[in-house]
Parts: structure tokens; C-alpha cells; sequence
């Protein structure tokens, strides 16, 4: 199955400076990725080609969210539907992947794809006795986004990377050798229910040279052979600065011959490979970001009866150092926030890249529970983004306007906390700013999340850029400790805020008596005392404090898998006997008490070895 490359118009759109791909005038600027591809398959001595080759170059926002792809895939040829198996796999991994959300990593977007993909061959199989004679075949997939390649492999295919002079095999053949020297796969697509699939993430070079190959053909070429042909190559392309497509013309002449050598040398398989060159990477100066991002002028600051684009203030919502939030009104007298930048950050590129984030984001969390991002079809005038209008109350408020509130009550709003948080971390995405002046309770009494100004977003982290971006974001009093003393954050980071903003609503105070905002170290944290919520608050029974306190836990590893497991624990009562069996050690319940056990422990052992 031959597959020429696909090269795709997409929406052109921006994500501040993470769109490298168009600069202010909508051309391509100096620096971006720039990958030159050529591929070829040829059937060989058997009467049908079995292996499948694809790829996609996109263009736009999407070569900067996603990326370039190449897959390559061989259908085993003792499996009867080999080749719809090598088909189906290449053009459902390179359509899938681009459908998987922007706000995704590639590592999630590619295995979820996978993942799907094998169950989907799998149980096509399930018409032969044996799997093996099924829907099975190999899979080599790279995805070159910013200045990394990712790559998947199953299978025996394979993936070499040239750099300097040097052919290093990036990919392991899963294979095993039974009997006289037979191999068969021990991995592979469609093989079983579940299948491991390798990672790896490696950093990419200017004039790297990566070639993907089925056993066709490295089966005959041998390593050495296929170094010195890629030797080669990448003289001429140091020597010749040629046009993109007499590039693209090499790379494919290059698998051509490669592809005719393995046949030559008499290969008996189908042969099919692959070759993208990297001719650039994408790089900016703060310079170019900044002159990119301040397309949009900073709106002044507005007062009621202003009128901007065609809005209406009615009344200012909030004011800060950061940011302004108004109330305003369109010419149907539909109300809307509208949220705009302070003129304090008018030269911080790294300030207006997060400000155009947030509006980006909120167009991509989908949930009930999260306050949505409307639309505007015409041209903005100035910089900012609008909102739906809720019509209710902070929870700050309410907390303060309900002293004793009633459990059920709390668990509720809890349980909407959690459905509009999962939200978020179903799209690779933690908020790490959740607090009761992020949330509003509406009059109708549905909770929302409204602020994305702290959002850490796997897939965009994933993308290079020349900002030095903020790593402590949040508020201190409901931030967990990892976040504060800038270690690695995950979805359990949002968990312990939740467990703070509910250990506030049940007993209207901050647990640990408000002292975690004065934490500067991770031993000021192992420090605090937890003053059970009980003591607090009568009505709150003991199994849900231990919730609490769990959630509440320093580190992470020690807190609940995730907010739903939480969520359980807070609303489904254990027996106080079984949680007497599960009783955690002595360094789980008060780490400090333990060392400092441990210090007396071992000063009495030195005293006593002195002695005798």
C-alpha cells in the first residue's frame, strides 16, 4: 500500500505565542518546524502488499498543537486479514490522533488512540480460532511536535535516527525465536485485549535524519549499509539548499533506491520505508513573541455607560492588580462578562501569552460546571475575551453567610466541584487555582468554576518557547504543597485544594488554623498540625474527616488516587473497625513525631555503643 504525504490546510488560528507557524502579516516566519518526508512501498516477490505507510504534515495551528506524524505498519503474513489490519491501522491512527483534544499530551493522545485501536483489531479477530490469524500487524509511529520526537512501536519494525555521522536503532524487536531459528512476534496490534506499546521522548536536532523500515527491509540491508546510504544523503543536503519539493523529490528517491537494494539483495517480504528530515525548529526571540502577541492593543480601563466593540458596561465586577471583570451588555441586551488585562502588564509577554490562554482553554473544558467562553464572530478591537453572566454568589460568600451548613448540602456542591474538575483533568489539564472566590453558586444553586488563570495544560507545556513562564501560580492558603515549593504537579494537586476549600465549607475555618500560607519549606508543611474537622464541627462525622485528612496529606503519594475516590470516601461512611485494621504506620499519621523518635532512638544507641 503506497501513501504519499498528506500536507493539510488547517484552521488558522493562534495561541499567543505557542503559534510559531504564522507571524503578525499571517506568513511563515524564519524559525518553525520544517520536516521534508518521502516514503515508498513496493509489494516485492509476493503477490500482495501487506504493509501500509502514512504521513501527515499538517500546517497552522494544528502543526503546533499536534504535529508532524509518520507510521509505518506490516500485516503478519501467517494472519489471514494482515493487510486490512496494516490498512486500518495507519489511516485510523493518523486521523484519530488530530481528533484527540489540543489540550492533550501526545503521549495521552497517541496511546488513547492505540489503546482503542488494538481492541478495535482485536475483536475483529475474534471471527478466526486463533488471534494470530486474525487482524494483526506491527506499528512504528513518530510524532515530531515543537523540538521532540515522540515514538510508539509494537512490533518488529523499525525506527533509526541518523545524527552526526552516527545510526542509532531507536526501536527494540519484540520478537521471540522458537525452534530452528523461527521468530515470531511476541507483540503486536491485535494480538491481545491489551498491548505494551514503547515510548520514548527524545530531544530533535537540526538535520536529524530518521527512517522507518519493515523487516522487508532491514531483514537484508544491513545497519552498516544503511548508514553509509543516509551518509550520503545528508551530504547532498548540507551541500544543496534546495526547494521544498525537490527536497520532498530526494526523500522519496532515497526510499525508492533503499526499497530496490533490499530487493536486490533478495529480500522475500514486502518492502516499505520511510525518511523525514529535519530542516528546522521552531525559535523565536522574546522580541518576535512579543511584537506577535501585542497584535491587540490593552483596552483602558473602563466605567459604566463605556462602550467597547459594541459592549455596553453596566458595572464593574472585580478589579485587581491583574485583571478587570465587567458586567456588560451587547446590542440584543444580552448581559456577558467581559474580562480584561491590567495596563500593569503591557510589556510582560509571558502575562499576555497566559491571558490569551485562558479564553483558549475555557472554549475547550465542555462541562456544566465551568463557566463558558462566548463567542464573538467579529473583530476584536482591543484585547480580552467574554463569558457567560451567572447570576449568584461567590462561595466565599456563601461560606460566610452559612456558619453551620447543613452536610448534605455541602456534599452537593462538592459533588459539582468534583464533576466540573474531572472536566478539566480529562483534558490533560489542572486548574491549580481552585478557591471559593473561583466559584460562583448560582441563584438556581449550580456551582461553576470561573477563572483559567493558573491552568497548567500538558499539551501546550509541551511546546517550546523563549518565555520564562510562571511555575508558582495559585493562592497559598488553598495551594497544595508541591505547587508552592514548585515540584511536579499532578491532578492530585487540585485534590488537596478541593479538600481545603470543603474542610472550610463544613467548619468555616482553614485547616491547619490558617497557618499554610507562612509554609515556605517542605518541613514548615511537615510541621502543621491537623486539628481534626470534628473538633470544629460537632456534626461531622469521623470517617469523613479521615477523608479529609488524607487528601489533606503533604505528600501526594499519600492522598486518594483522585477526586472521585475522594468524593466517595466523603459520602460513603466505613466501618470504624475496618479502618482500625487499615490503620497507616506511625510515619503516615505524623511524620514528625517518627523521625523524631527515630533521632532519640538512634542518639541512645551511639550513647550506649560509647559506654560499652
Amino acid at each position: 500500500m503506497i501513501a504519499k504525504v498528506m500536507v493539510e490546510n488547517d484552521l488558522n488560528d493562534t495561541i499567543s505565542s505557542l503559534t510559531t507557524s504564522h507571524d503578525i502579516e499571517g506568513h511563515k516566519p524564519k524559525h518553525c518546524l520544517v520536516i521534508k518526508a518521502g516514503q515508498y512501498s513496493d509489494k516485492g516477490v509476493k503477490t500482495a502488499n501487506e504493509d501500509a505507510i502514512g504521513i501527515r504534515i499538517p500546517s497552522g495551528l494544528m502543526l503546533t498543537t499536534k504535529g508532524v506524524v509518520a507510521a509505518i505498519s506490516d500485516g503478519v503474513s501467517t494472519a489471514e486479514a494482515g493487510a486490512a489490519a496494516s490498512a486500518i491501522s495507519i489511516s485510523n491512527f493518523l486521523a484519530d490522533y488530530y481528533s484527540t483534544p489540543d489540550l492533550w499530551s501526545v503521549q495521552k493522545s497517541s496511546t488513547q488512540v492505540l489503546t482503542a485501536l488494538n481492541r478495535w483489531l482485536y475483536g475483529l479477530g475474534q471471527d478466526y480460532r486463533d488471534a494470530r490469524r486474525g487482524y494483526v500487524c506491527t506499528l512504528s509511529a513518530l510524532v515530531f511536535k515543537s523540538r521532540h520526537m515522540h515514538l510508539f512501536h509494537v512490533g518488529d519494525s523499525r525506527v533509526y535516527r541518523y545524527r552526526n555521522g552516527t545510526l542509532d536503532k531507536l526501536s527494540q524487536d519484540h520478537t521471540s525465536i522458537v525452534g530452528n531459528n523461527q521468530r515470531y512476534l511476541a507483540r503486536a496490534l491485535g494480538l491481545d485485549v491489551n498491548v505494551e506499546v514503547d515510548y520514548r521522548m527524545l530531544a530533535l536536532e537540526e538535520g536529524d535524519l530518521y527512517l522507518l523500515t519493515t523487516d522487508g527491509v532491514h531483514d537484508v540491508v544491513t545497519d552498516f549499509e544503511v548508514e553509509q546510504k543516509l551518509a550520503l544523503f545528508s551530504q547532498t543536503q548540507q551541500s544543496s539548499r534546495s526547494s521544498k519539493h525537490s527536497t520532498d523529490e530526494k526523500c522519496d528517491r532515497f526510499c525508492h533506491e533503499l526499497v530496490d537494494s533490499a530487493l536486490n539483495s533478495g529480500s522475500q517480504d514486502n518492502v516499505s520505508c520511510q525518511l523525514l528530515c529535519i530542516d528546522s525548529l521552531p525559535e523565536q526571540t522574546i522580541d518576535e513573541v512579543y511584537q506577535h502577541l501585542s497584535r491587540l492593543p490593552f483596552p483602558p480601563p473602563l466605567s459604566v455607560g463605556m462602550k467597547l466593540d459594541g459592549y455596553t458596561v453596566v458595572d464593574v465586577l472585580h478589579q485587581s492588580e491583574r485583571s478587570q471583570v465587567y458586567l456588560v451588555s451587547n446590542q440584543q441586551d444580552d448581559l456577558l462578562c467581559m474580562k480584561t488585562p491590567s495596563v500593569n502588564y503591557l510589556d510582560d509577554a509571558a502575562y499576555i501569552e497566559r491571558f490569551l490562554l485562558e479564553s483558549w482553554i475555557g472554549k475547550r473544558i465542555n462541562s456544566p460546571y465551568v463557566v463558558s467562553i462566548a463567542e464573538r464572530d467579529k473583530q476584536k478591537s482591543a484585547l480580552y475575551y467574554l463569558t457567560e453572566y451567572l447570576d449568584g454568589q461567590l462561595l466565599s460568600q456563601w461560606i460566610k453567610h452559612n456558619p453551620t451548613p447543613d452536610i448534605q448540602e455541602v456534599l452537593a456542591l462538592l459533588k459539582q466541584l468534583e464533576i466540573g474538575v474531572r472536566a478539566f483533568h480529562r483534558k490533560e489539564t489542572l486548574h491549580q487555582d481552585l478557591k471559593p472566590d473561583n466559584l460562583i453558586l448560582t441563584k438556581d444553586g449550580q456551582l461553576k468554576i470561573i477563572d483559567f488563570g493558573s491552568c497548567f495544560i500538558k499539551g501546550i507545556a509541551e511546546i517550546s518557547s523563549p518565555l520564562e513562564r510562571d511555575q508558582l501560580l495559585g493562592t497559598a492558603d488553598y495551594s497544595a504543597p508541591e505547587s508552592i515549593l514548585g515540584y511536579q504537579v499532578t491532578q492530585s494537586t487540585d485534590l488537596y485544594s478541593i479538600a481545603v476549600i470543603a474542610f472550610e465549607m463544613l467548619t468555616g475555618q482553614l485547616p491547619f488554623n490558617g497557618k499554610q500560607q507562612a509554609c515556605k519549606s517542605k518541613l514548615d508543611f511537615v510541621r502543621l498540625e491537623y486539628i481534626p474537622s470534628y473538633q470544629i464541627n460537632p456534626l461531622i462525622p469521623i470517617w469523613m474527616d479521615d477523608a479529609l485528612k488524607k487528601a489533606l496529606s503533604v505528600t501526594p503519594q499519600q492522598r486518594q488516587a483522585d477526586c472521585s475516590e475522594w468524593l466517595f470516601e466523603m459520602t460513603e461512611p466505613v466501618n470504624t473497625w475496618q479502618r482500625s485494621m487499615a490503620k497507616p504506620a506511625l510515619i503516615e499519621r505524623n511524620p514528625l513525631l517518627f523521625w523524631r523518635s527515630l533521632s532519640v532512638f538512634l542518639g541512645l544507641a551511639v550513647v550506649l555503643l560509647a559506654l560499652f
